[in-house]
């Protein structure tokens, strides 16, 4: 295809990934589940899981390899770098630091159970030689890589929940979101060592333990007071974020992005920590407002859409495979799950909220699918294994809204919001950003 061509045909894949995503998202929320959920069965559905199963020819001219993916998966990458920011303008620091010695504890259960559970799991994959895992990946890389894509919780997705259910100022909701940051952020460090090691390159690892200490230390220090002066005085003298103010705000992100991509702990990082660096008030509520609505409508579905078309079902054609499969979920769910929970209750947290935040912290979500896109892209595993653990990740991410209802959502304490076991209504701006 000649550049217009790419760009005319591109045109109509948003307008029918946008309409595929918002019928199905609907629907989803219509059980009870949140628009993420239905829009990574959306991807599912326009790959070739079932839309190529169905009409391949209508599939491939859709969606044809080669540049045509390629700028799908750059516009996805842009989402997830604006979503990731978005997340870390809501991330309350000030909540975490009284909750660290249970949150720390439950995240150590929620990253060593899982981790030992997924070394089982890989031991037993790598056997089958370039099946699961591509050729040359030694079995420490491939336990490594099993024990983090079993260990990460969807973290945006639990704080939109929390958020949701008016639990940002209680003691579960500080618990959760305080474990769920600590177990990505032990997860995500997992990877990149695997990663590093992976592309036989030593300094690999270096830069990215190195730059991405440098990073965080940097920007939540000298980058927050003066991100403070220059920006949060400026905006609260104005009473509002200008035009000019806000493309500084996005080639500062960018810049993030950029560095933390280039020292190998990627893009979706930067965004985050930027976005915790960045002063609250009117600048948090402007850039959200000005931001919001177009990451969660318009480009993150392409991420989910881009990880769908990667996702062939047909692969688990075996009864083998889908034992396989239910290994890998019931290893997710008990590693994971079960090890928060009982590491609450040893915190003596009350059953009911033990079992809620085992709940939450089982969902993978949107991270889950960020890592193994990286995973795939990267040639340490293969597709099969990837689809088997996109159906885990969907299906942890089906069970945590049920779950959660069923454990405390139906309950109310004294001081606590009242709590439905109905999806709140939200509002425009923030609708699909269960994440």
């Amino acid at each position: 295809m000649t550049q217009s061509e790419l760009a005319i045909h591109f045109f109509l894949q948003l307008a029918i990934i946008l309409a595929v995503c918002r019928l199905v998202g609907l629907l989803a929320r219509k059980i009870g589940q949140p628009q993420v959920v239905g829009e990574m069965i959306a991807g599912v559905l326009l790959g070739p899981s079932l839309f190529g199963l169905l009409a391949p020819h209508w599939q491939q001219d859709l969606f044809p390899k080669g540049p045509s993916m390629a700028i799908i998966y750059a516009a996805s990458q842009i989402g997830l770098v604006l979503y990731m920011f978005l997340i870390g303008l809501e991330f309350d620091t000030d909540l975490i630091r009284h909750r660290v010695p249970s949150a720390v504890s439950i995240s150590l259960a929620g990253v060593t159970t899982p981790l030992v559970l997924g070394c089982l799991v890989a031991l037993l994959l790598v056997q089958d030689e370039g099946k699961f895992f591509a050729g040359g990946v030694k079995n420490w890389q491939a336990m490594l890589f099993m024990g983090a894509a079993i260990a990460i919780t969807a973290f945006p997705m639990l704080a939109r929940i929390i958020f949701e259910r008016k639990l940002s100022g209680t003691s579960l909701g500080t618990l959760a979101l305080a474990a769920g940051a600590t177990d990505d952020a032990i997860s995500w460090c997992l990877f990149a060592l695997v990663l590093a090691v992976f592309k036989h390159d030593p300094m690999i690892a270096v830069l990215a333990i190195g730059g991405g200490v440098f990073y965080v230390l940097t920007v939540l220090t000298v980058g927050r007071r003066l991100l403070a002066r220059h920006v949060g005085q400026r905006a609260e003298r104005q009473g509002s974020v200008s035009s000019p103010m806000l493309a500084v705000i996005l080639m500062l992100l960018m810049c993030a992005a950029w560095f933390t991509d280039f020292v190998g702990i990627y893009a979706i990082f930067g965004a985050f920590v930027l976005g915790v660096a960045m002063p609250r008030g009117v600048v948090a509520t402007d850039v959200r407002r000005s931001l919001e609505p177009l990451v969660t409508n318009f480009l993150l579905p392409l991420f989910f859409v881009f990880s769908g078309l990667n996702t062939q079902i047909g692969l688990v054609n075996s009864v083998g495979l889908l034992l396989i499969g239910l290994v890998v979920l019931a290893a997710s769910v008990l590693g994971k799950g079960g090890a928060c929970y009982v590491a609450a209750r040893l915190n003596k947290e009350s059953v009911r909220e033990s079992l809620a935040i085992g709940s939450l912290m089982n969902a993978r979500g949107l991270m889950e699918l960020i890592l193994l896109n990286i995973g795939l892209q990267a040639g340490l595993i293969t597709p099969t294994l990837f689809t088997i653990l996109v159906m885990m990740a969907i299906i942890t991410t089906l069970m945590a809204t049920p779950l959660f209802n069923r454990f405390y959502g139906r309950f109310r304490k004294d001081g606590e919001n009242e709590l439905t076991t109905t999806p709140p209504v939200l509002a425009p701006a923030t609708e699909g950003a269960a994440r």
